[in-house]
């Protein structure tokens, strides 16, 4: 899935700098937006989230580590954009994003033992840098990058089953780098900017069972989020 939306994302991104670059009209849209201090717009787009395991011991098998399924989850929220300059730009974007993961454990045979799923609804707030270069005719490639948090509202941290009671449990609260690119498309009335970024969680995210010899989550060190978002940004 996310060699899909890599794809996805790079033919959209190619094709419409190409039309940008070889288009022989050179009317500017929106020759002043780039000079307000602060704008705002909003995002809809798509996700896709997965897991990164460390374990205490390498067993040598690959069939002993935890496979993770991802699915396509959705993302909807609000842009704040700060001017600092004609290439720096600071913003903040909240969103709500919607995910599920299914993580297969080896070492069972019965569904109910080996599949647990977890679904995630974040509130996902990043602070983000974004670098561009000049603007082109009628759009601006850039890079961006930053921290963020996030909340997760389907967590069940506190809930006292755990695997051997078929509950598999993720902290509440997590924070994370980010890193993407993207460009801006000045339209006739609005700018739109499509967008890739990859996220990476630096907390561990695994709320282990009670048994530290538990078969789930035993010889688990660490459980961190990796993810790609795509988001169809409008200004």
């Amino acid at each position: 899935m996310r060699r899909i939306f890599y794809l996805l994302a790079f033919i959209f991104l190619a094709q419409s700098a190409q039309a940008q670059l070889f288009n022989k009209e050179r009317l500017s849209n929106l020759e002043t937006f780039d000079n307000r201090f602060l704008t705002w717009g909003y995002f809809l787009g798509f996700n896709s989230y997965d897991f990164k395991f460390d374990y205490k011991e390498d067993l040598g098998d690959a069939n002993t580590d935890v496979l993770v399924e991802g699915e396509a989850g959705f993302n909807v929220g609000l842009v704040g954009d700060m001017r600092i300059n004609n290439y720096v730009n600071l913003r903040l974007e909240p969103g709500l994003y919607y995910t599920q993961r299914n993580l297969i454990f080896p070492g069972f045979e019965e569904e109910k033992d080996f599949l647990r799923e977890a679904k995630s609804t974040y509130i996902h707030v990043p602070l983000l840098v974004k670098i561009s270069t000049k603007r082109l005719n009628n759009f601006k490639p850039f890079i961006v990058g930053g921290i963020s948090a996030s909340v997760n509202l389907s967590s069940n941290q506190d809930n006292p089953e755990d695997n051997f009671s078929g509950e598999f449990r993720m902290t509440k609260n997590t924070s994370y780098f980010e890193l993407g690119f993207g460009i801006d498309f000045y339209l006739y009335y609005f700018k739109f900017t499509p967008s890739i970024r990859g996220v990476f969680a630096m907390s561990d995210e695994l709320v282990r069972d009670e048994d530290p010899n538990s078969p789930w989550t035993g010889n688990i060190d660490k459980m961190a989020t990796r993810g790609i978002f795509v988001n169809f940004t409008f200004q």
